[in-house]
C-alpha cells in the first residue's frame, strides 16, 4: 500500500528503543525522514544509524529529556516543522497510591499527559495551516482496561485521552488526526525489565514468568515493535485522514470486553 507520506518530516518521541523505535523505523520505511529523541545519547545513535542503514532516509538525533522546556525546545528546533509527531515517554513506575505524594504525581502528569500536550500545542497549527498533520500519541492498554497497580498510568494517560478526545474533532477538518495508540504486552526491554523484577519478587525464574503471561493474551505472544510501528505508520499515512480521536488497542486480543 502506498501511504503517501515520503518526503514528510516527523518527530518521534523515546525512540532509542521498544515502541517508539518501532514508530521510528516503520515511518522512515515509507519515506519519511525522522528526528528521533531519548534521554540515552548512545542508544539514540545506534537507533539512528541502524534506521539510516535501513531506508537511506534523513534522521536527526535529539539527546535529552522530552519532558522538560529545554528538552521539548530542542526537538522543535530540530527541524523547520513536523508534520507527523508521535508522542512516547517511559510509563510511571507501579505500586499503591498510599505511597504517591504530589511530586509522584506531577512527575507522572509531566511525562504522560502534559508533554505531549506541549508538543501538540507547539505544532497543531503549523499541521492546520499546511493542511496536513497526523499525531499519535502512544498511551497504554490501561487506559481502557486499568490495572490496580498502574495508578499513576491510568490516571495521566486517561487525561490524555479525555483531551485528545475533545481536540481531534476540532482539528480533523484541516486534515490533520489525533489519535492514540494503546499497546497491551510487547517484547520489549520495559517488558523484560518489568518481569525480571516480578521473578526475583516470587522467586521464578524470569523466563517461566514470561510464559505464564503469554498464556494469557489469546495470541498466546507478545506483540512485536515493528507490528505496532506499521500500525503507527497506517495511522500517520494519507488513508488515515478519516480516522480521528480513537484509541487502538494493539493487546493480542488481551482485552474481553466488546467495546
Amino acid at each position: 500500500m502506498e501511504t503517501g507520506i515520503k518526503g514528510r518530516t516527523a518527530l518521534v518521541c523515546a525512540a532509542s528503543k521498544g515502541l517508539g523505535k518501532g514508530c521510528a523505523m516503520a515511518l522512515a520505511r515509507e519515506g519519511v525522514n525522522v528526528v528521533i529523541t531519548a534521554r540515552g545519547a548512545d542508544a539514540l545513535e545506534a537507533t539512528a544509524a541502524e534506521i539510516r542503514h535501513a531506508t537511506g532516509v534523513e534522521v536527526r538525533t535529539v539527546a535529552g529529556d522530552i519532558t522538560t522546556p529545554e528538552g521539548r525546545a530542542a526537538a522543535l528546533a530540530a527541524a523547520p516543522h513536523y508534520d507527523i509527531l508521535v508522542n512516547n515517554a517511559g510509563g510511571p513506575p507501579p505500586g499503591d497510591f498510599r505511597e504517591w505524594n504530589r511530586d509522584v504525581w506531577i512527575k507522572a502528569l509531566d511525562a504522560n499527559m502534559l508533554t505531549p500536550i506541549e508538543l501538540i500545542k507547539a505544532t497543531v497549527d503549523g499541521m492546520i495551516a499546511r493542511r496536513f498533520g497526523r499525531i499519535v500519541n502512544i498511551t497504554s492498554g490501561a487506559v481502557k482496561a486499568p490495572i490496580d497497580i498502574l495508578g499513576l498510568s491510568n490516571g495521566a494517560r486517561s487525561g490524555l485521552t479525555g483531551f485528545v478526545a475533545g481536540l481531534s474533532r476540532k482539528t480533523v477538518a484541516h486534515n490533520v488526526t489525533i489519535n492514540n495508540l494503546l499497546p497491551g504486552a510487547f517484547d520489549t526491554d520495559r517488558l523484560r525489565g518489568t518481569a525480571i523484577g516480578q521473578a526475583k519478587a516470587q522467586g521464578k525464574p524470569v523466563e517461566e514468568l514470561l510464559e505464564s503471561r503469554k498464556k494469557l493474551i489469546p495470541a498466546l505472544r507478545f506483540g512485536m515493535p515493528d507490528e505496532f510501528g506499521a500500525a503507527c505508520a497506517f495511522l500517520c499515512s494519507v488513508h488515515g485522514g478519516y480516522i480521528t480521536g480513537q484509541n487502538l488497542l494493539i493487546d493480542g486480543g488481551a482485552y474481553p470486553g466488546t467495546f
